[in-house]
């Protein structure tokens, strides 16, 4: 956990300049999609046969009021989602790569760029007294690489995604920085659900919504179409969608996406620890460190964020967004870290990363970037 705090510190102060600097307005990469799908978000999908009778978990899931949240499903969830046919990439329609599988639903809404905030939740110890931590460079992986998904390749498939608003269309725009960083070491609150994977330490997201709030008071942060905060359990602990466990961390996702109303939207990622059982799927860890696990998640959901921040913009007919259709497909490891000899599928910065690749509806096929 030292380690974590040391290392988040160093790379505040040595990039905060850096990555301070307002977005650039820049050109999408359309043409826009003419098709319309009924639905008006992923909650309203009916859903598929396999889902409808239990075969195969949903992705999207909603309570009582309304509130859904959009998960990356396990490697073995998502294959079993494939056995039925979803999860799949449709063929084009019309035999056009521009109509793609993924299809916009009018009045959707995408975020304009991404201003990262990351949360780190390190308390002392679990709810049943266990010890907490990090690997020893999970602090720095995943404090750069969500930095540095704003404006790299990966980030610029999602510009040929779009919204519409009254008559004005606008792109998703390939920019952004990090703007802050958190590391809690509150307490964590009583265990709201029963994960089986992480038994007498489990977080609801109910509980995850109340600490993201904690960490935008304390710093002052607020909400907004342009910012998303990412949230990062110490190992040991657990999640589930509500306190009936309906859907769990390492059971039913690796980790998901979603939004709080209010004055202005809070758009939040929560990213369980990293899981080598249950979470990953065939690619490398180029740093050889636990934390590599994690980053092809954490892009999932920014990519997802970014082209489906309120759940209910840019899906498919099974309610797969832009990273489900790809999950777990890093494509040609074409990078190779010198450090270690480890391939990777991405490089940026000087750092060597798997990250899967993402659904472009230019191409109608899963690409490593884009458009």
């Amino acid at each position: 956990m030292k380690a974590l705090i040391l290392a988040s510190c160093l790379v505040v102060g040595a990039t905060a300049v850096t990555w301070a600097q307002v977005p650039s307005p820049q050109v999408g990469h359309g043409p826009p999609n003419s098709i319309a799908a009924p639905a008006m978000s992923l909650k309203d999908l009916k859903p598929q046969p396999a889902e409808a009778l239990g075969l195969v978990p949903k992705l999207t899931l909603s309570d009582s009021s309304g509130h859904a949240i959009h998960v990356m499903p396990t490697p073995a969830v998502a294959a079993q989602r494939a056995k039925y046919g979803l999860g799949v990439p449709a063929p084009p329609v019309g035999g056009s790569a521009l109509s793609g599988a993924l299809i916009y639903h009018s009045g959707g809404s995408v975020m304009p760029y991404q201003l990262v905030y990351l949360i780190f939740w390190a308390p002392p110890h679990l709810q049943n007294g266990g010890a907490t931590g990090f690997s020893p460079l999970y602090g720095t992986i995943n404090y750069l690489h969500p930095a540095w998904i704003p404006s790299n390749s990966l980030l610029n498939i999602a510009t040929q995604y779009y919204q519409t608003s009254g008559s004005v269309t606008s792109y998703v725009i390939n920019t952004g920085y990090l703007a802050g960083v958190y590391v809690d070491q509150g307490a964590l609150p009583a265990s709201g659900c029963t994960d089986t994977a992480t038994p007498g330490n489990c977080i609801t997201d109910a509980q995850i919504q109340t600490e993201v709030a904690h960490a935008m008071a304390v710093n002052g942060w607020t909400g907004g179409m342009n910012k998303i905060f990412i949230l990062f359990t110490s190992s040991g602990e657990g999640s589930c969608f509500d306190s009936g466990s309906s859907s769990c961390a390492y059971t039913q996702y690796c980790a998901y996406h979603s939004y709080i109303f209010g004055g202005q939207p809070i758009i939040y990622a929560n990213m369980p620890y990293a899981n080598a059982a249950t979470c990953q799927g065939t690619g490398t860890e180029p740093n050889q460190d636990v934390g590599d696990i994690v980053t092809s998640a954490t892009a999932h959901e920014m990519l997802e964020a970014a082209t489906d921040p309120l759940i209910d913009a840019w899906f498919d007919a099974s309610g797969n967004e832009i990273g489900d259709l790809c999950a777990y497909n890093y494509g040609a490891n074409s990078w190779t870290n010198p450090a270690n000899g480890v391939h990777a599928s991405q490089f940026n910065n000087g750092w060597y990363w798997e990250d899967q690749m993402m659904y472009s509806n230019h191409t109608a096929s899963c690409v490593p970037s884009g458009p």
